[in-house]
Parts: C-alpha cells; sequence; structure tokens
C-alpha cells in the first residue's frame, strides 16, 4: 500500500494540473481511489464482471478474473476512469482508416507483478483498440495538457500507431495539430529518433514527431528499457516528450521546446477524444501494451513529472509471466527465464484430462488461441505439462499463464507458478493463451497429452 497523496493523480493534483482522465488494469492512480479499474467479459455466456482493487489506493483483484473467466475466456470490455470525470475508455468504433468496432483486448493475454502483486494489462494486438469521443474534462484547442503512461518497451511494431492520449472526437483525420497523444513504436514513415527505436513520440495527427523538425530528431533516443514510462506535454508553442524507466531511475528529456516547424501546428486544434491503441482516424496496424495512464488538466512542472516518476518506480513494476518477444520480430520462443524448471507429474506419468483449443483472433500471418485444460481424474495434479503438435507451421510467439519450447512443429507447454496446482474435476485457472504465426494456412492441433496420458478434446 502507498502512502496516502503518494499516486500520481495525487501528485498531479498537488502540483496545480489535476487528472482529467486516469485509466490502469493493475492498480489505482489515486490513494482514495476504490472504484472499479476495468471490466472483463466471457465467452461461454457473455457475462460481465467489473474488476476494482483490493483496497483504496490498492492493486487490482485479478483473482477474481482469474475465477470468473476459469474455463473461457474473456476480454476487456470497458477500462474506468479512476478521475471522476467519467471519461471511460470502451470498444473503438471504424474510422477514417478501418472498419469496425475494433477487437477487444484478451483480458488475460499480459499478466505481469505489480507490488508483488498478480495483475494483467492491456495487451493491444493489432487491430485492436479503445475510445471515448464524449469526454469531459480534456484539453481542446491549444489548451494546455500532460499525458503519461507505462508500457512495455519489448512489445512493439512498425505499424500505425499505438497511441493514448488525445484525439479526433469523429474518427476521422480532420488535419494537422488535430491530436497530442503518446505514441510507442519504431515506424520511421513519419519522425523518428536515435538508433534503431522503439521510441516515444508525440502523435499530432499527420506527423509522429521526435522533436521541432518533421523528421529526425537525434535527441529523441531508442528506449531499451523492459517497462516504460513514457510522457507528452503541450502548450502554446510549447511541447515536450520525456521518457524513463518505470521501474529504476528518473525521466529524460528527448525534446523540449516550441511546436513543430511546420504548418497547422501552432496554435494546436485538439479535439479531446481519448484513444487507446489505435490512430486518431482508427488505424489498428500498430501493436504494444499497456499498463496505466492519466490524462493532466494544465501543463505540469517538471518537477511534479519527476514526483510522478518516483511513485512509478515505488509501485514495484515486476516481470512479465510467460514470454514476451518483441513482435515484429517473431522469434524462436524459447522456456521463460524466471519460472520454475519443467516440473515432475505427481502420478507419475500418468493423468486424466480434457483439452479445448479455441483460436480467438485471427489475422494476415497471425493469430490468438487460448487452451482449457480439465482434470477429469480423481487425483490432484500439482503441476502439469502439455504437449501438442502443429498440423502446419504455425510457430507460438508468445505465451502467457504458462512457460513453452517449440521443437518445429512439437510444443511443451508447462505451468507457471501460480496455476500448476489443479483440484480433481477442475481447470487450470488462468489456463494458457498465446499468439502465433503461420504461413500459409492455421489448422487446429487434434492431439494433446498432459503429463504424458492422451486427453479427450472438446
Amino acid at each position: 500500500m502507498h502512502a496516502a497523496g503518494s499516486l500520481p493523480c495525487d501528485i498531479y493534483a498537488s502540483g496545480g494540473t489535476p487528472c482529467v482522465a486516469a485509466h490502469s488494469t493493475v492498480r489505482a492512480l489515486l490513494s482514495a481511489y476504490n472504484g472499479n479499474l476495468y471490466q472483463v467479459r466471457r465467452a461461454s455466456d457473455n457475462a460481465t464482471l467489473n474488476i476494482g482493487v483490493l483496497s483504496a489506493g490498492g492493486y487490482a483483484n485479478a483473482a477474481a478474473q482469474d475465477s470468473f473467466c476459469a474455463g473461457t475466456t474473456c476480454v476487456i470490455t470497458i477500462i474506468y476512469d479512476q478521475s471522476g470525470h467519467g471519461n471511460n475508455l470502451t470498444q473503438a468504433p471504424a474510422g477514417g482508416a478501418a472498419g469496425g468496432p475494433d477487437n477487444l483486448a484478451n483480458a488475460s493475454a499480459l499478466p505481469l507483478t505489480v507490488g508483488g502483486h498478480h495483475v494483467y494489462g492491456v495487451y493491444v494486438a493489432p487491430g485492436t483498440g479503445y475510445r471515448n469521443d464524449h469526454t469531459s474534462g480534456i484539453a481542446t484547442g491549444d489548451n494546455p495538457e500532460g499525458e503519461y503512461a507505462i508500457l512495455d518497451g519489448t512489445h512493439y511494431n512498425g505499424g500505425c500507431c499505438f497511441d493514448y492520449g488525445n484525439a479526433e472526437t469523429s474518427n476521422n483525420d480532420t488535419g494537422n495539430g488535430h491530436m497530442e497523444a503518446i505514441y510507442f513504436g519504431n515506424i520511421k514513415v513519419w519522425g523518428y529518433g536515435s538508433g534503431n527505436g522503439p521510441w516515444v513520440m508525440a502523435d499530432l495527427e499527420n506527423g509522429l514527431f521526435s522533436g521541432v523538425n518533421a523528421g529526425f530528431n537525434s535527441g529523441d533516443q531508442s528506449i531499451t528499457s523492459h517497462y516504460v514510462t513514457a510522457i507528452v506535454k503541450g502548450a502554446p508553442n510549447l511541447w515536450a516528450i520525456k521518457a524513463g524507466n518505470a521501474q529504476s531511475g528518473g525521466l529524460t528529456t528527448m525534446y523540449n521546446g516550441p511546436r513543430p516547424n511546420v504548418s497547422g501546428y501552432n496554435p494546436m486544434h485538439k479535439e479531446g477524444a481519448i484513444i487507446l491503441g489505435i490512430g486518431g482516424d482508427n488505424s489498428k496496424s500498430s501493436a504494444g501494451s499497456f499498463f496505466e495512464g492519466a490524462m493532466t488538466s494544465g501543463y505540469p512542472s517538471d518537477a511534479t513529472e519527476n514526483a510522478v516518476q518516483t511513485s512509478i518506480v515505488a509501485a514495484g513494476y515486476g516481470s512479465n509471466v510467460g514470454s514476451t518477444p518483441t513482435v515484429g520480430t517473431t522469434p524462436s520462443p524459447s522456456p521463460t527465464t524466471g519460472t520454475t524448471p519443467t516440473p515432475t507429474p505427481t502420478s507419475g506419468s500418468s493423468a486424466s484430462c480434457k483439452v479445448s483449443y479455441t483460436v480467438t483472433n485471427q489475422w494476415s500471418g497471425g493469430f490468438g488461441a487460448n487452451i482449457a485444460i480439465t482434470n477429469t481424474g480423481s487425483t490432484a495434479w500439482s503441476s502439469w505439462t502439455l504437449k501438442f503438435t502443429f498440423p502446419g507451421d504455425q510457430q507460438v510467439t508468445q505465451l502467457w499463464n504458462g512457460s513453452v519450447s517449440q521443437s518445429g512443429s512439437s510444443v511443451t507447454i508447462t505451468n507457471a507458478t501460480y496455476n500448476g496446482q489443479v483440484a480433481a474435476g477442475a481447470a487450470v485457472s488462468p489456463g494458457p493463451g498465446f499468439n502465433g504465426s503461420f504461413t500459409s494456412s492455421n489448422p487446429n492441433p487434434i492431439s494433446f497429452t498432459v503429463n504424458g496420458a492422451t486427453c479427450t478434446t472438446s
């Protein structure tokens, strides 16, 4: 638990620039907040459940999600605004660049620990997006604002555009300067910084800006940390980009100065919608992971932002549970470091089991899948090892709720530290899921074993 007044939106308020939107699926962003963080919907019956905090100012009650979603899949339907302005994020509609509604994030796709607590972030695969076009208190026109977000520095691509922040209310590109959002990725079509990326930049519409120039700005450094604090703020003819390691240290100022030297950005024409995971016109070929973020009324001081960074480091962002390769490079899967070694089955090499394999989403060359595993025997498992063979050339590129290794088409998944014990008649909870790639086709595997025994399928 944090001391009263020590969370990001407490600090922004103390600095005279209060949060007018505050979103997180992992924790409260105000010490007094004791409400809902997000809502999940399960596939089995379309029922919904609000996930709140364990206590005021505390961390998400992920155990409630695990119980509710056991044996099925869940998506995140609402990310609630903690600021009191009602600026909740929901499924993004169609826009000028792409149809809709957008996909919703798999609720169990991004497990991690924060402050030692098991929680879930928002895993944005291409096609996923959230939005609110009818907001309250968000800056419009050339009015000042600040924005921060905690993102996964290992999950990004070169698609447009993984954003969080201020966008058009019409879901269309309405011209230069009509957005002011945090961008994260390694696209170089517009602006870019030093090194190979990824970079924190500002999406100001019709340009991702890394500084005053429309293209290259050397001061915007490539990100190297796993968890990233990303900051964009803007005022009349003044704006800044900052970034830092969300686990340690301070902030680096990537840019601080006048508006871009391109027509249309001074003054700005912000419209005040809020987006997550997409561009202002619903461009949605991007990938990224979001844990928390907020938008302020007014231009935060450097001292305020430094204090926010100190608070973020104190929150204790830990390791993702499961492998987290960089999206866009499709590396060969390997067992996750930091997890338990391959377990020895409790009952020798026997198990009674049922497996249900479900493709939850598919796009060109990629897909997501969940695997429901049930112990149908009379003996509890203290650990489990699932094995199956892909019929095609599929490769697992990112797994959650377990550890994975793959040799050719043969896949082995072992339990995580928190879901290895399975009572007789119970399902693995939370069950494993993954994102994968394929070249030509994506047929489902048809045979599965758990702890060496062949399972029935459904």
